[in-house]
């Protein structure tokens, strides 16, 4: 036996999304009137049946009544002297239903303590949609200024009642849902960068994980070296193939995914995303492309552009200076442009910077990160000069750019590359 308190008042029914209450409904006590010649089978059919609003498949905000099949009701009728065969006195009224005939739409007259109480009752068990059934004699007023309360919290709401309400007004309740799911201020989208070129895209590709990790981010890395979820290793083959790649994309954890390509992947497999925020192209020569038909400079262009058309339009292409061919593929870039170079004197680095774009150079042996006429000098980096380092500018300087073009504090930077060349020596060590 369960003894609970007894709550005076109608059954109301709450729809919490993402912790406001998006729409209410309530119930009323159903009855009958007498006329003293019909029984309560009878009227049953000729006063509550009969209404359009009532039937048996869902689309309908009211149920059909089978006085039979409920036990609930055939009681609520015994308490008070009756059956389906008994004929009610003209005029007599004769309760039917006391509960679960939520239909009402109340939702403009919920109260503001109410609907914190529903959402705290959403948040405490932990769910971003719940129906929250309470009792209360007016909701327009706080539960315990009337001695209501809140007796369940659902899992899986119904919407119907709030779409197609017996009475009051419909509410989009599964706009509200979609909305909070897909919000139109998120695109989706994780940060992503990928990393085409020459040789030195692993050690690029692996820098920059390792930097945007010092951020507090869990990374996703697939590099020739193995894919990587953080600094874990989990697998070894094919790590830069398409559906290693994939394999992380899928990742739910992963909050940030840095991705080396090649010109050969391009051709072989295809990208393995359809977008990036950051991409970065380290060379413009590199491996044979004879088996796949690419033998001239033109058709390798063709080919690595695709790094960069794939740049989003928040994102940015960074791009090693040194090579005419990829400097002339800034003007396919959706997003920003980085250019990067060891000399900053190169006449296509002080171009672009004097239109006020992003550049990243090398003086007097610190990485200079520079836009327009503001420069951020990074500091030396001893790390860099260290016996069996193979940690170059060149492997500096693009990841610096990417890490920029992500977003993330400049000061990571010096602090990535010098503990990250410092566990490469341990490693070789």
């Amino acid at each position: 036996v369960i003894v609970e308190r007894y709550i005076p008042g109608q059954e109301h029914r709450l729809l919490v999304v993402g912790g406001r209450v998006v729409a209410a409904g309530k119930g009323e006590n159903i009855y009958l009137s007498g006329d003293g010649r019909s029984t309560v089978r009878e009227l049953i059919e000729t006063q509550l049946n009969s209404d359009p609003r009532r039937g048996v498949e869902e689309e309908f905000p009211l149920e059909t009544i089978v006085l039979d099949k409920d036990p609930t009701m055939l009681l609520l009728l015994q308490r008070q002297g009756l059956d389906g065969d008994a004929v009610p006195a003209a005029a007599q009224r004769v309760l039917v239903q006391r509960n679960g005939n939520v239909s009402i739409d109340c939702t403009d007259e919920v109260c503001a303590d109410v609907a914190a109480a529903a959402s705290l009752a959403a948040r405490t068990v932990g769910l971003d949609v719940a129906g929250i059934d309470l009792v209360a004699q007016d909701i327009s007023r706080p539960l315990e200024s009337q001695g209501g309360a809140i007796v369940e919290v659902n899992a899986g709401p119904s919407l119907l009642m709030h779409l197609k309400p017996a009475l009051g007004q419909p509410r989009p309740v599964g706009q509200a849902i979609a909305d909070h799911l897909f919000p139109a201020t998120e695109t989706g989208r994780i940060p992503l960068v990928g990393v085409t070129g020459g040789g030195e895209t692993t050690l690029v590709a692996r820098l920059t994980a390792w930097i945007c990790q010092l951020a507090g981010r869990r990374i996703g890395l697939a590099c020739r070296d193995g894919l990587f979820l953080d600094r874990r290793c989990i697998g070894t083959r094919d790590p830069t193939g398409f559906d290693s790649a994939q394999s992380l994309l899928m990742n739910r954890v992963v909050e940030t995914v840095v991705i080396e390509g090649s010109a050969r992947h391009i051709l072989a497999e295809g990208v393995p995303y359809d977008r990036c925020q950051v991409g970065v192209l380290t060379g413009f020569h590199g491996e044979s492309l004879a088996e796949f038909h690419v033998e001239t400079d033109d058709q390798r262009y063709n080919v690595l552009r695709t790094q960069v058309d794939l740049v989003l339009p928040s994102g940015a292409a960074v791009l090693n200076a040194t090579e005419p061919r990829l400097v002339e593929m800034a003007g396919l870039s959706d997003g920003d442009v980085v250019l990067y170079a060891e000399d900053g004197t190169l006449p296509a680095l002080a171009a672009h910077r004097a239109k006020g774009g992003r550049v990243v150079f090398v003086r007097g042996g610190q990485v200079v990160l520079a836009e327009g006429q503001a420069e951020f000098v990074q500091r030396h980096y001893a790390a860099l000069d260290a016996a069996g380092s193979p940690l170059q500018m060149a492997h500096v300087l693009p990841a610096a750019g990417a890490v920029w073009s992500l977003g993330l504090a400049l000061e990571l930077i010096g602090a990535g590359v010098e503990t990250f060349a410092d566990s490469i020596l341990r490693r070789a060590a």
